[in-house]
Order: C-alpha cells, then structure tokens, then sequence
C-alpha cells in the first residue's frame, strides 16, 4: 500500500485524465495595459481584443464558458463543449494537445491542469508554448482557480456569484451530515485494465471528506496508490466507491469482473451489505468540475442511505 507512484502509475492518471476532460495559479500574469478605447467597450470587448486564450481540458473549457470567457482554442473531446466556443478549434486530446495547431492560434495564454503538468510542460516549453496550469485538485483550489481567473479577466462578478454558488453547497451538505456517524470509505479510482486506490487528497477524495466520510487511506501526501486488496480488507470499509474513467463501461465490466474472481472482496462489509457504488463519471471527474455540488449531493445519498 506504500508503493509510490511509479511510471505506469503515472500512466493510467494520464488516461484518466484523458478520458475526463481532469499552486500553478500563482504563475498566472497580468493582462496587458488596457488602451482608452478598450475600456469604454466592457470587459466581454477586452477579453476578445487583448486575449486569445486556449483551453486544452474539458473541465476548464466548461469553467471559462461559466465566466463568460471566450476562448480561440479547446479541447478535441467526445464530451459535449458549451455551445460559446462551437467556433473554436479544436486542439487535441487534453493529455497531449497538437502544439503546431495550438501555435498557430498565437494565443496570449494556455491553460492546462495541474494534474497534467508534469508530462505537459516539457512538450511546452519544447515548442515555445508558455503554458499555465490549473489546480483543480480539490473543491477549494478550484474556487481559488475561479477567483483568480475572474479577476484577471475582468469576470469577478461572475466568479463571485459562482464560488458562492459552491460555499452554499458545501453548508448546506455539512448541516445534513451533522452529527451522524461517519462512514469509512474506499474509493477505487479504475481506467482500462487496472485501477487504483485514491486518498484524501484525490479530487473524489476531497468531495467524500467534505461529506463527511473516513477514507481508510490514511497518513498519505501522493493523490492514489497501487491497490493491495489484502491491506484493504483490514481497513473494512462501510462503502466502497467505484469511479470509472476513460472508457466507463469497459472499466465497470473489468471492476464486476475483479470484485467476482478475486474471493477476497465479499469478505469487504461494503460487499456484505451492498454499499457498493459506481460513480457517474460525469459528476466525478479526475479534477474538479462545475458539476461538484451535484456530486456532493450524490455522495451524501451514498454515505448515509
């Protein structure tokens, strides 16, 4: 269960992120010095004129969109992209975006995710591609990362009511979970052909702690581990979580498949009892999305049947 991230560890986030979209914002400039007539034409006007942004992940394309951000560039994704950017070109797949098209956009800022930063920015900085990357780790970062991007693109309002939006949520789910008795949980984080475990630290993570389930990964700083079934069974969790990323049902088959060869999973309380559950992979991405307060809402129906 200790075993740290190795390269196909790496690997398999790497096509959960793809398959999703899944402290960078500090690296996030200032917009050039606005002239006269730009400022009487209205922060929509000076977004167009003085920014040609591209987004290379669903999630933070659907973030723009809720600003009222433009965008010159996104995602290539069989996810539906809002309807703002049907203009836009398309860049590529968000693990590896196709740099020639995306230069010849000439855009002025890139934005990735911190969840792709490690392999992404070589290949950027290799083609000449300053490149910015956005923590959508958890609930918190992504606010932050609205905040910020709002502020720098002359949406704070728009960002204010949207980060309001989920401070909302999570009163309200903390009100209906009070005082219960919280359940410990496994989250099993699976692409094609394998899977792993994902801790507190994870975005999913995140969400079950804020609902105020136990992990039964404890003690750890890394986002997912290599799974050992035996460690996990002394932890015996209450519910289990089954995330499928990638190609979803393709992964929901190999978890029915693992869950019935390998004996040891119905010795799991979460087994016994049926607390079993495949999350929709729309509400529970790799990274934080817009759709996280209806994922609190699914997780709260989950922990406390």
């Amino acid at each position: 269960m200790k075993k740290r991230w190795g390269l196909w560890l790496g690997a398999l986030l790497l096509v959960a992120a793809a398959g999703c979209s899944a402290s960078a914002n500090e690296g996030v400039s200032s917009p050039p010095t606005e002239t006269a007539s730009s400022a009487q034409a209205g922060p929509s006007a000076q977004t167009a004129e003085t920014h040609r942004i591209v987004a290379t992940t669903v999630a933070v394309t659907q973030m723009m969109d809720a600003l009222g951000i433009e965008l010159v560039g996104v995602p290539t994704s069989a996810k539906t992209l809002p309807a703002r950017y049907d203009g836009a070109t398309r860049v590529g797949n968000p693990m590896s975006p196709d740099m020639e098209i995306v230069k010849s956009l000439k855009p002025t800022e890139v934005l990735s995710v911190t969840t792709l930063q490690y392999d992404l920015e070589p290949k950027f900085e290799s083609a000449g591609i300053e490149a910015e990357f956005v923590d959508l780790t958890s609930l918190a970062s992504m606010q932050e990362a609205i905040s910020t991007i709002g502020g720098k693109y002359g949406k704070e309002d728009e960002a204010k009511e949207l980060v309001a939006k989920y401070d909302d949520k999570i009163a309200e789910v903390q009100a209906a979970v009070a005082g219960k008795e919280q359940p410990k949980v496994l989250i099993l984080m699976g692409v094609p052909g394998s899977y792993l475990v994902a801790t507190e630290h994870s975005y999913i993570g995140d969400l079950v702690k804020m609902a105020g389930g136990v992990n039964v990964v404890q003690g750890e700083t890394v986002e997912y581990l290599a799974s050992n079934s035996e460690y996990l069974h002394q932890s015996n969790p209450d519910v289990i979580l089954r995330a499928a990323h990638g190609m979803p049902e393709e992964v929901v088959k190999m978890f029915d498949e693992e869950f019935k060869e390998n004996d040891i999973w119905k010795h799991f309380n979460a087994v016994k009892n049926g607390r079993v559950y495949d999350l929709e992979e729309a509400l529970f991405g790799t990274t934080g999305n817009l759709a996280a307060d209806e994922a609190l809402d699914a997780l709260v129906g989950m922990l406390y049947p």
